[in-house]
């Protein structure tokens, strides 16, 4: 069984029983750093910048305690103690994507001063990548913002993502980082993006990049209908149909 937290919530509630276990002030950070495979310590700290190493201790304790995370020895000659996500602590990542693409609607581009991990599509891309939409597909991608270029590769629908170009590809796309944010978005039509030489192409052509952006996407993953604000709100916005019974 799983250890509980200290913070409880009042309430019947998975997502209070989550937040118990990983809503605390870098908890999902620290699993997001794990999502790219075991870390040292040192690792941990050098990829949470601002983040004290009390602090950081304490979070490692706190989501060991909560089966999210697992110490483990390496053998020799490395013979160093990592820190990896369990099974049920990978689970979070979709969750994680979730938050992302979120968050980056509200958070937009970075400005000129910000400071941006290089290696940031290889957070981005999975983040980005509509599953159901890149069912069956199979094409390999060069992305290429400003001074970072990824290699995005679609094989039958699953995604790998990798620094530096692929020597074939079947598109290969230069963009700054607000045509991205905006092609990714859809407030800007692909087409546009290429007319006002916000986005070019050194391979490839205006169909396949629009068929990018239509895989890697921040649109919702659910469909919803848009609320009726006149109508009055009853109850829970559930729907339940029910059939007439057969003589």
């Amino acid at each position: 069984m799983l250890a509980t937290m200290a913070k409880r919530y009042d309430q019947f509630c998975p997502i209070a029983h989550a937040l118990s276990l990983v809503g605390e002030r870098w908890s999902l950070l620290v699993v997001r750093e794990l999502l790219k495979g075991p870390r040292r310590y040192t690792d941990l700290a050098a990829g949470l910048p601002g983040i004290g190493t009390n602090i950081l201790a304490t979070r490692l304790r706190e989501l060991e305690a909560a089966g999210v995370v697992r110490k483990r020895k390496l053998p020799p000659p490395i013979a160093s103690t990592v820190y990896e996500l369990t099974e049920y602590g990978a689970g979070l990542e979709e969750s994680i994507h979730a938050i992302a693409r979120w968050g980056a609607r509200s958070l937009g581009p970075p400005d000129t001063d910000d400071v941006v991990d290089p290696e940031w599509g290889l957070d981005a891309f999975p983040a980005l990548l509509y599953a159901e939409r890149a069912r069956g597909l199979t094409e390999t991608y060069v992305i290429v913002v400003r001074d970072s270029t990824f290699t995005v590769r679609l094989e039958a629908g699953c995604l790998t993502v990798e620094l530096g170009a692929a020597a074939e590809a079947d598109l290969v796309a230069h963009m700054d980082m607000p045509t991205m944010f905006a092609l990714a978005s859809g407030d800007v039509p692909v087409r546009e993006a290429l007319d006002q030489g916000r986005a070019a192409l050194a391979h490839g052509d205006a169909a396949t990049l629009a068929r990018f952006f239509h895989v890697f996407s921040f649109a919702p993953r659910v469909a919803t209908p848009p609320a009726d604000r006149d109508a009055p709100r009853l109850g829970p916005r559930v729907r339940v149909e029910t059939a007439m019974p057969v003589a």
